[in-house]
């Protein structure tokens, strides 16, 4: 299990504000939450340091990429081995169609977040670049009608509850 790191109220109105603008400049962020420009680099500065801040993405639209038609793939494997999972997942990360990929405990061995063009695309990936290898015992599709991001993710509270 990965080390907590331990953060005070600054540290969290920096992380929940990055998380809704990663853009936002050091000057605003400092005048944001209380405190001065380079404090508030040297803290993001240590978050990046101690993992808790991994990186910066760009959301792009499928859509306008021509991968209008989104969908979750549920995979389970035949057998599912050790030596088959670093080869699954290495050729399943290099698709182009890829979005997201998790390993999962229960029925499913995976659950992989895939992007096309359309219903024939979805159906070429499906027959050429899952079922067809021998690994895969089974793979059950999910259209997706709309995703929604939801808010800051930040540490629980020490009472169980949502750091707010």
């Amino acid at each position: 299990m990965a080390e907590t790191v331990a953060l005070d109220p600054v540290d969290l109105q920096i992380l929940r504000l990055l998380q809704n603008d990663a853009r936002t400049t050091y000057r605003d962020l400092a005048a944001q939450v209380g405190v001065a420009p380079s404090t508030c680099l040297d803290r993001v500065a240590r978050l990046r340091r101690s993992g808790v801040i991994l990186g910066h993405e760009l959301r792009l639209d499928p859509a306008k990429l021509g991968r209008g038609l989104e969908a979750l793939l549920s995979v389970q494997l035949r057998p599912h081995r050790r030596e088959l999972v670093g080869p699954f997942v290495e050729r399943i990360r290099a698709l182009p169609e890829s979005r997201a990929l998790f390993h999962l405990a229960g029925p499913d061995d995976y659950l992989v977040h895939v992007a096309v063009a359309d219903t024939a695309d979805l159906q070429r990936l499906v027959l050429d670049k899952f079922t067809s290898r021998r690994e895969v015992a089974r793979v059950e599709t999910r259209l997706i009608f709309q995703q929604w991001s939801c808010g800051p993710l930040l540490p629980p509270a020490r009472d169980g509850s949502a750091t707010s």
